[in-house]
């Protein structure tokens, strides 16, 4: 069982904390995952008193939690001003000297401000933060962050969350390859033709307008979901799964990511969304990203990585899918994409083998034929969320499912010349596929998902 922990919110009453956090936080509650002792105490610009931040959060949650639960919260609004007193009484409350958790669900462009603050107010000294993504929103802006957070924090304090990496699926990827022979021994260039990573989504950003127009899919969702999904892939055999090894394999395949190429990448922007309320009229930002990454290292050189995310897609999926080389031999025009090993991110998670079987008849016929394993099938499965468990990591002081500066470093720097060179913005209607120019990144042979 964890310690006693006060888990203080920043930004409770915004759209992530009611989408995610506060979700995850009832989950593990109701899983008996929390510590014997906790409270959770909100921080927000607003005055809210304790008893309408409860009413709150029961609405939020669609009247899930129960009164023991909501006894638990506390709210210190005003910005900081209350902060410290509200914290203190939560100590006295649980009558011990408890851990104390950070967590920052607020815009990157808050992170300073709130880091210097728990320095200043004495709140810092070992403490868990927990920063949300991006952290930074340009090459420079990552630098002074991460130079402030360890001038008020230690680095093994740090918690950078990026919650594809919390994912049934997503560690997955490396138990299949380093557990089972039969997949790992074809993990390389000599097998796989090329690997795609993609996330199309159906959401508009109607809810988070503000955020999103400040970041946009490349930032959003392309220098950290679909990086960090890219180096889970590729990544060199840890020395061990404890936290400092399975970190480390992870940052150094992402520092042989090849630079991106801007005429490699296809952005876009769904028509209709200057539309939105709080989305500047001439918003330049990009709702879509489309782009070829290549690893400039012996197992991977020549494998084109293709990553693609957007909003207002025709639908929501989180893929990821290894597709093998076609074998020589003694057959001829074998269909393309006849063998494809895929892995599922959503919900909890499933794992998809197709591949080329004779199909029973007199002739000797070859069609694709598939196999699935939805992962909360396995016996005693008890699948957590992302969030949840990426939260009870932080919990028990386990940081193998967060990112360190020096990958994030390296994934900076292959952005770059895109955020320096940004291709042309090309609209695409809502309910489509994107652009039809990504497709071009894909060829000869397409997209798995949607062409």
């Amino acid at each position: 069982m964890t310690q006693p922990t006060v888990f203080v919110l920043y930004g409770a009453t915004g759209d992530l904390a009611r989408r995610m956090v506060l979700p995850a936080f009832h989950t593990l509650a109701e899983a008996g995952l929390l510590p014997a002792k906790w409270m959770l105490v909100g921080n927000g610009r607003g005055d809210v008193a304790h008893d309408e931040f409860q009413r709150n959060v029961h609405e939020a949650l669609d009247g899930k939690p129960s009164r023991a639960f909501l006894d638990r919260l506390r709210f210190a609004g005003g910005g900081f001003d209350n902060l410290r007193p509200v914290i203190e009484g939560a100590h006295r409350e649980l009558g011990t000297r408890a851990q104390l958790v950070h967590y920052l669900a607020i815009p990157p462009v808050a992170f300073p401000e709130t880091t210097q603050a728990l320095g200043d107010l004495g709140l810092a000294k070992g403490a868990r933060v927990v920063y949300e993504k991006p952290f930074g929103t340009s090459p420079g802006g990552f630098r002074t962050l991460d130079r402030l957070v360890h001038r008020v924090l230690d680095e093994d304090q740090v918690y950078r969350i990026d919650h594809f990496l919390g994912k049934e699926a997503t560690q997955q990827l490396h138990v299949l390859r380093f557990a089972n022979e039969m997949f790992g021994a074809m993990w390389d260039r000599h097998h796989i033709e090329s690997v795609q990573i993609d996330v199309p989504e159906t959401l508009d950003v109607a809810d988070r307008a503000g955020f999103y127009d400040a970041t946009g899919a490349v930032l959003d969702m392309l220098v950290t979901h679909l990086f960090q999904v890219a180096a889970e892939v590729a990544m060199e055999p840890p020395a061990s799964f404890a936290a400092a090894d399975l970190q480390a394999a992870r940052e150094k395949v992402i520092r042989s990511f090849r630079p991106l190429d801007p005429a490699e990448v296809v952005l876009g922007q769904f028509e209709g969304y200057k539309d939105i309320k709080g989305i500047a009229s001439r918003s330049r930002t990009d709702t879509y990203v489309a782009a070829r990454l290549w690893i400039d290292n012996p197992r991977w050189r020549g494998v084109p990585f293709l990553l693609r995310t957007g909003k207002r897609l025709a639908q929501s999926a989180q893929q990821v899918s290894l597709v093998l080389r076609t074998p020589d031999g003694p057959f001829r025009d074998l269909p393309a994409r006849g063998n494809v090993l895929t892995f599922s991110l959503a919900g909890n998670g499933e794992i998809d083998t197709t591949l080329l079987a004779k199909k029973p008849g007199v002739a000797l016929g070859l069609e694709p034929a598939s196999v699935s394993l939805p992962l909360a099938s396995l016996p005693d499965a008890e699948p957590l969320p992302a969030y949840a468990r990426l939260i009870h990591d932080v919990l028990l002081g386990d940081r193998s499912l967060f990112t360190r500066p020096d990958g994030l470093a390296a994934a900076w720097k292959v952005v770059t010349p895109l955020l320096e060179n940004r291709p042309r913005l090309i609209p695409y209607p809502p309910g489509s596929s994107g652009p039809p120019k990504a497709r071009k990144l894909a060829a000869p042979h397409g997209w798995l998902l949607g062409g």
